[in-house]
């Protein structure tokens, strides 16, 4: 799993995000939707690099899960980041490339489940 497309992708996902979360706090001085936002995104990549050391299937199984639930926090925080107005276009991207994160974690973990 060490250069797939799910590594790759919540890879630039998090640069994304942390990109995301500096001009909200610098530019709108918004902390705390901004900071768990932070948290739940960067939290996918986090559980996935570690899935790649998991010591069974299992727990392997268990750690995409995870990221998978870290990537539906993070669509709320992005929903609710464009419902007040706190995501402009230059990050208008963010929920499409969290749902696309989020597919292929179902994906995996579909096909995980089916071996």
């Amino acid at each position: 799993m060490n250069d797939s497309q799910l590594v790759i992708q919540s890879i630039e996902f998090s640069i994304s995000i942390i990109k995301y979360y500096k001009w909200l706090r610098t530019e709108k001085h918004e902390y705390v939707l901004s900071k768990q936002l932070l948290k739940s995104a960067t939290s996918i990549g986090a559980n996935i690099h570690e899935a790649k050391y998991a010591i069974s299937k299992p727990d392997f199984i268990s750690k995409l899960q995870i990221a998978l639930k870290e990537a539906s926090e993070t669509e709320y925080w992005l929903l609710l980041l464009e419902k007040t107005e706190l995501l402009p276009k230059a990050y208008c991207n963010l929920p499409e490339k969290c749902g696309s994160l989020k597919k292929m974690l179902i994906t995996s973990l579909k096909t995980l489940k089916d071996t």
